[in-house]
């Protein structure tokens, strides 16, 4: 290998080749070069290949010295890769040539350089530093805020089930779900409250705090009836009296419960605050208001029934009597009474000669699937009447009302009525305003004028969106359907809305209701339909 007037000289890292003119020196590759520079120490460094080719070329025809830089250290090089959120930083290691290896020290102040001053996983650090390269591994997580829970309610004994009805997506109750009364004794723990906790603060890499929101701490609802916070312990809600135990929002209130053996003369009237439990009978011309629920042992005889929940008759409904509840009605069977219920009516045997009103469904005959009847009277409900045979060739009309909801219709027009006054204040309240912008405000009520117009807007809008709530409710009723179990005989007039289907001939089993072409159309149990005329 003839070297001769070839040196290398480093400085600042960098490796230089110098070559003086020499006299019939053998022509020189950049193999050769190359495997001397590896000799010399230089095996780690960065090679400049080109250079080396030029220097291997030159040695042999130039007539001047020269100086080219062949290789170089390089220290070991970090990018750092902030995401956009700022909630994570990737870093990539170039590794070094001869130069200082990746340290955690080095990438510590890489980091820091890059604003990563947070979250640092050094574990992460160490282990991509023993590696000598990386690309794009995650050093560096910020931590989401945790933010506060709201206040809990825990409820610590079974409470009646909440008396608002819950309609499935084809509008019906389910009757069944209706839960049993239960009672607690004076002291009874009722609810405990959990309250809403701060949160914990967050950050990200670049060090910014993200701020945790609390949770919003409710109390107890003020005044519940029958209920009290214990004196020892302003987080546990406790009865103040023996009686059934009620959800409400943010609490429980405690219902007394009033029983009694029977309703009679002897008894008098029954007007009570509460639920009402009578073990016996509810004799003839004898009332018994509740704003809970009523139970009845046995018969109702000619009795008015009137409860703000809900009217269970074990016996049958008799003598004329008249029903009326918030929520559903149950009785064995009934024959020429009035029965009106906010949610579903359930005669389990068979009616007669009765005028049943239900807003959402009436059940017959659950109990006889094969016998049970609804036979003469006027059925009115707006979702679903159930029944396993529907009139009677011995009896006179039967009569079905289906799609009707006097309270939904009532609420319709008080509504309507109330967005049209809505309307007036509005357009009276945008004339003002014009007229004061226009013509001047020298008694200073325009800004006064601007925020009652859109109060105003506001109460309007309002309005628009609960009309909208009862159209769909109301729309509803076009899908009722008259189930039909077994048969239909007799005279029987069915009514979907102005539709009325006069049948007069018999029918098996199968559904009433009014289709797309809005034609009342009855579909056999095999899914055969035909109009009815």
């Amino acid at each position: 290998m003839d070297l001769s007037g070839i040196a290398l000289n480093e400085a600042d890292g960098q490796v230089f080749l110098t070559v003086q003119v020499v006299q019939d020196r053998a022509p020189l590759e950049s193999v050769t070069l190359l495997a001397w520079l590896l000799e010399q120490g230089y095996g780690n460094c960065l090679m400049h290949t080109e250079a080396i080719d030029q220097a291997a070329r030159d040695a042999h025809t130039s007539q001047k010295p020269f100086v080219l830089l062949v290789a170089q250290r390089c220290d070991a090089a970090f990018q750092v890769q902030i995401a956009p959120d700022d909630m994570s930083a990737a870093l990539s290691i170039a590794a070094a040539r001869g130069g200082e290896a990746a340290t955690p020290a080095a990438v510590l102040r890489a980091l820091a350089a890059a604003g990563v001053t947070q979250g640092v996983d050094y574990a992460a650090v160490a282990s991509v530093c023993e590696q000598g390269a990386c690309n794009g591994v995650v050093v560096a997580r910020g931590l989401p805020p945790e933010h506060g829970q709201d206040a809990e309610f825990e409820e610590l004994t079974s409470v009646q089930q909440d008396r608002t009805p819950r309609v499935d997506e084809h509008g019906l109750i389910d009757y069944r779900e209706r839960g049993t009364i239960v009672v607690v004794k004076t002291g009874a723990p009722l609810m405990r409250r959990k309250p809403a906790t701060a949160g914990v603060d967050g950050y990200c890499v670049r060090g910014k705090v993200l701020p945790a929101r609390a949770g919003m701490d409710l109390p107890f609802t003020a005044q519940l009836a029958g209920a009290e916070v214990a004196a020892n312990d302003p987080n546990l809600l406790q009865a103040s009296l023996t009686g059934q135990p009620v959800r409400v929002p943010c609490g429980v209130m405690v219902e007394p419960v009033l029983r009694v053996p029977e309703v009679n003369m002897a008894s008098g009237n029954i007007h009570y605050d509460g639920t009402v439990q009578v073990d016996g009978e509810v004799g003839h011309g004898m009332m018994v208001q509740a704003t809970g629920d009523i139970q009845v042992g046995g018969m109702v005889d000619g009795g008015v029934l009137e409860a703000g929940g809900n009217i269970t008759v074990t016996g049958g409904v008799v003598g004329r009597a008249r029903l009326c509840a918030a929520g559903s009605v149950t009785a064995r069977f009934a024959e020429a009474v009035q029965i009106h219920a906010g949610t579903t009516i359930v005669i389990r045997d068979m009616a007669l000669d009765c005028e049943l009103q239900s807003l959402n469904q009436i059940i017959v005959g659950d109990a006889s699937p094969q016998r049970g009847r609804l036979i003469g009277g006027v059925a009115t409900a707006m979702m679903l009447l159930k029944v396993p045979l529907l009139g009677s060739a011995t009896s006179g009309v039967t009569r079905v009302v289906m799609g009707a909801n006097p309270v939904l219709q009532s609420k319709r027009k008080a509504l309507q009525e109330r967005i049209e006054k809505e309307d007036a204040a509005h357009a009276s309240l945008k004339k003002l305003v014009a007229h004061l912008t226009a013509a001047g405000d020298p008694k200073g009520v325009l800004e006064r004028a601007k925020a009652s117009r859109e109060q105003t807007a506001a109460v309007h809008g309002r309005s628009l969106a609960e009309l909208d709530e009862l159209d769909q409710q109301i729309a509803l009723g076009r899908s009722a359907s008259v189930q039909v179990g077994v048969a239909v005989s007799g005279t029987v007039d069915i009514a979907f809305g102005r539709l009325v289907a006069a049948l007069r001939r018999d029918y098996r089993a199968g559904v009433f209701r009014v289709d797309s072409d809005g034609q009342v159309v009855f579909t056999d149990s095999s899914g055969y339909a035909v109009p009815v005329q």
